[in-house]
């Protein structure tokens, strides 16, 4: 599994290649913005985009997800708490496009020889997810290095948020933690100085 981060748009949000080297079918995470950007990294390294998932619906994960989606022909998923459709009276702008799927706690994606497990981790927003991949997390704006997404916008709530803080930390063994923003880090580096996390897992 090779990951590859671009660092995308005004928010500076973090957008993950994930691919398998063998078979070069990849994954796209959180195309915020700069579809050239990644549509040329896909080009440059011969990459074939099965599919582009998305952590939650806030407007600088999404914004490149239409031209990425229609240029390689991946399948997008999202969860439908974030769709503007849901019926959820929120500022969402994303609306998951015909062909698209609708992802839960426990479903599998195939990507090569990659499996990405949902892990459904609201809090930031109410569709917020977390992918698990091998020995990695893609946790969108759910968990940062030494903080966590803000719960002060519609649809945020920080007794979700510290729940699912809690249910990444336990997962066993450690992780490489790929967030939304920012620097990478590890989980138990996480679990040891994260406040927020230490104050989940005491919860």
């Amino acid at each position: 599994m090779l990951i590859k981060t671009l660092t995308l748009g005004q928010w500076e949000t973090n957008c993950y290649v994930v691919s398998d080297e063998a078979s070069l079918d990849c994954a796209v995470i959180d195309p915020g913005d700069e579809s050239n950007t990644v549509l040329d990294y896909l080009e440059a390294n011969r990459l074939r985009c099965r599919a582009i998932f998305l952590t939650h619906g806030h407007f600088d994960h999404v914004g490149a997800v239409q031209a990425v989606a229609e240029e390689t022909g991946a399948t997008v998923y999202m969860h439908r708490a974030d769709d503007r459709r849901s019926g959820n009276p929120l500022h969402f702008p994303y609306a998951l496009p015909e062909g698209g799927v609708y992802y839960k706690e426990g479903d599998c994606v195939q990507v090569g020889s990659l499996r990405f497990e949902v892990l459904e981790t609201p809090g930031h927003t109410p569709g917020g997810v977390t992918l698990r991949c091998e020995n990695a997390l893609f946790t969108g704006d759910t968990l940062f290095k030494g903080s966590c997404g803000r719960t002060d916008l519609p649809g945020g709530d920080m007794l979700q948020e510290l729940s699912s803080l809690k249910k990444l930390c336990a997962l066993p063994g450690d992780y490489e933690v790929y967030p939304g923003h920012m620097d990478s880090s590890t989980l138990e580096r996480e679990r040891m100085f994260n406040y927020y996390c230490r104050a989940a897992m005491n919860n």
